[in-house]
């Protein structure tokens, strides 16, 4: 089996269609895509005792938000310290660890749910859930940027793309299958994550077979290297050793530190806030429509804002999530005071477009800043920042709304000072992308590192 799942058995031969890699890194990242489709668990668990209603016993939102909140720190560390030994082990290997993680994170979370003990939500979902989230999330990203060295906007954008369109799948059939579970002794949550976490098991584990390495010197048809060309690349190499020191390293972490927990605060209660805002307006079932809207946005922003920044380049891309984000926040909480639900969701569409275009730009900007020799550990590296801002932004929305409410300020209101945060982060953000400078040259490695490094 270990050489089944060898780095060197999966490089490919002379021929091999490189489109191949893109429904592979599909497959992985549809699946743990399904984390921005939790918040439609919410709502149902905490009634799982009372079954139609919250009765003493049953969690509040905000015990259940440390669910989310963990995945994402767990995301951002094993992202960061498993990208060494992700480039070391190729994504075949990484992919079915991703895949084991993910699965059974489920079904550990099926058994707390049955047994009424968050810590196994916590430890099922959160912690090996979350360590399946960031191998899964990293895995395809180096793979596509050394298949696509001539499109790497694009090829970035597509390697999350499922990612961020997880829950487009995951939210509907979510609710369906909630539905059909539930009974009088149960909210139907439990059978759902056994369902997902063997769905998730078979499709991720496919798409990790799938997964191959160009030979070494492997170039696109009608690209070639010339000596000076090469040159000029090694050159803009910088080893992952110094690249963490740089100046440069700390400003991309903090600029995807402020761009995603902006985000994630909305995600990760999206199903329960739309319903909050606009009363009974909104359904349990519209409201697993709306955070599958947003998925299909979050998606469709990873594509298109990626591949427009091969053309406007990463900064000016950067600027305008940070620029137009702030003004969108804002404008959030005069739609929920006018009641018009088509403005609300036309504002976070947007905004979910920018949030999930920072993710796909965030590695081709790692590579034009660092080179590609280590692209995916730097980028690993300054994933980091996604556990920072998985305990910031949904600690900002359950925290701040639970105070507004203990305060007597109503549900439909609870979420104002949250969205003005929000947009103040951004701003921070916005001057933080403009320091952004190259890599001096004395930080690149020359030919002979490169030699070196190969032979090592």
């Amino acid at each position: 089996m270990a050489g089944l799942l060898s780095k060197e058995r999966i490089v490919a031969t002379q021929g091999f269609n490189r489109w191949w890699m893109l429904p592979a890194a599909l497959l992985i990242n549809l699946s743990v895509g399904q984390a921005y489709a939790f918040s439609v668990f919410n709502l149902p668990l905490s009634r799982a005792i009372g079954i139609t209603e919250s009765v003493q016993g049953d969690w509040k939102l905000t015990t259940l938000g440390w669910v989310f909140t963990l995945a994402y720190v767990f995301l951002g560390l094993s992202a960061g310290f498993g990208a060494a030994w992700l480039e070391r082990a190729g994504p075949r290997k990484s992919g079915c660890v991703a895949a084991i993680c993910w699965g059974s994170g489920f079904l550990i979370s099926a058994i707390g749910v049955w047994t009424h003990q968050v810590s196994l939500l916590y430890i099922g979902y959160g912690v090996i859930g979350g360590c399946g989230l960031g191998i899964g999330f990293t895995t395809p990203i180096a793979t596509l940027i050394r298949w696509f060295p001539d499109r790497r906007g694009m090829a970035t954008g597509m390697a999350v793309m499922g990612f961020g369109g997880g829950a487009i799948i995951a939210a509907p059939l979510s609710a369906v299958l909630m539905d059909r579970f539930a009974s009088p002794t149960s909210v139907g949550v439990a059978e759902t994550f056994v369902a997902l976490g063997l769905m998730y098991l078979g499709m991720m584990l496919t798409g990790a077979f799938m997964f191959r390495l160009p030979p070494s010197g492997w170039q696109p048809t009608g690209r070639t290297a010339t000596p000076n060309t090469a040159q000029v690349a090694a050159q803009h190499h910088v080893h992952i050793g110094k690249a963490t020191g740089t100046k440069q390293f700390r400003l991309m972490w903090f600029i995807l530190l402020l761009n995603v927990t902006a985000g994630l605060g909305v995600l990760g209660q999206a199903s329960a806030m739309i319903q909050e805002v606009f009363g009974g307006a909104i359904s349990a079932a519209a409201a697993a429509a709306f955070v599958g809207l947003l998925s299909f946005f979050n998606m469709g922003g990873r594509l298109f804002w990626a591949s427009l920044s091969d053309v406007i380049g990463r900064k000016v891309t950067f600027g305008l999530f940070l620029g137009l984000g702030p003004l969108l926040y804002a404008l959030v909480p005069l739609a929920g005071h006018l009641g018009s639900v088509a403005w609300f969701v036309a504002c976070f569409a947007v905004i979910l477009t920018m949030y999930g275009g920072g993710f796909a730009t965030m590695p081709a900007y790692v590579a034009d800043v660092f080179g590609t020799q280590y692209v995916g550990a730097i980028n690993g590296r300054v994933l980091t920042a996604l556990s920072v801002a998985g305990v910031l932004g949904p600690v900002l929305v359950n925290y701040i709304r639970e105070y507004q409410i203990s305060i007597g300020v109503p549900k439909a209101d609870a979420y104002n000072v949250t969205m003005f945060i929000m947009a103040g982060l951004l701003v921070i953000g916005f001057f933080v992308n403009l320091a952004m400078t190259p890599v001096h040259e004395s930080h690149h490695m020359t030919q002979a590192d490169l030699e070196a490094e190969s032979t090592a």
